[in-house]
């Protein structure tokens, strides 16, 4: 469970954020939610699917790390195993909230981040904030402006029938199976099948770029295999 608190330079004034990435402070996990404005970055590295959220209200879409739960394959003994980080990771402790018009930073005060000792201050001795707060704040406003953006997005796809679930079976070098399931894709014969119009509205919305992304970075699925498979392998 999470404690978000409004942060601020009294309360706050000596904390540090522990950097870096590991299991140890709170990254084992299997997906990370993204948004459209951030697939051109992501497609690269993460298979980029789409979930049903947790109370089953609406679609999200997420950079999926691992095959169960708990399981980050990115992660070594080094930290975090790719050049790129989903912003909804790098941001952590921190959330951004809305009261009204105005935004306003929170941090997850009991994050195993969060440290009076070790890490990153997030003020300045007198009560400034600090570079790596100010950085904090751009990357919170870019996921704000994303997350505010992605529900149109997701109602385009589901309006034009262009999400379909699918199932993975997957099969280590050592014969170990499981299966992905639970997740959805862009259905890519009904995106083939768009009329020119409708894929001309799409383009004006900016939406065909992110679509074309997510399928093509659905090719990630096999190095996120192999990743499992050298896991395994040394185990």
């Amino acid at each position: 469970m999470t404690n978000p608190v409004l942060l601020n330079n009294v309360d706050h004034k000596h904390l540090r954020i522990r950097t870096g990435y590991g299991p140890q402070l709170g990254d084992s996990q299997m997906f990370a939610p993204t948004f459209p404005a951030e697939f051109r970055e992501l497609q690269a590295h993460y298979p980029i699917v789409f979930r049903k959220t947790d109370d089953g209200s609406h679609f999200e879409p997420v950079a999926l790390l691992g095959f169960q739960d708990g399981e980050n394959l990115f992660l070594n003994e080094a930290g975090w195993d790719c050049t790129t980080v989903p912003l909804t990771v790098a941001r952590q402790p921190f959330l951004i909230g809305v009261d009204g018009d105005d935004l306003m930073v929170h941090v997850d005060i009991d994050s195993p981040r969060c440290s009076l000792d070790q890490g990153e201050p997030v003020f300045l001795p007198h009560g400034g904030t600090t570079e790596f707060l100010e950085k904090v704040n751009s990357t919170l406003l870019t996921i704000h402006q994303g997350l505010q953006a992605t529900p149109l997005f997701m109602s385009a796809l589901l309006s034009l029938e262009l999400l379909e679930s699918f199932v993975l079976d997957v099969e280590l070098d050592d014969g170990t199976q499981g299966r992905l399931a639970g997740f959805y894709a862009i259905h890519e014969e009904r995106l083939a099948k768009l009329d020119d119009a409708t894929l001309g509205q799409l383009h004006r919305a900016g939406y065909l770029q992110a679509i074309f992304m997510a399928v093509a970075s659905l090719s990630n699925l096999r190095a996120l295999i192999e990743r499992k498979n050298r896991l395994h392998g040394r185990r």
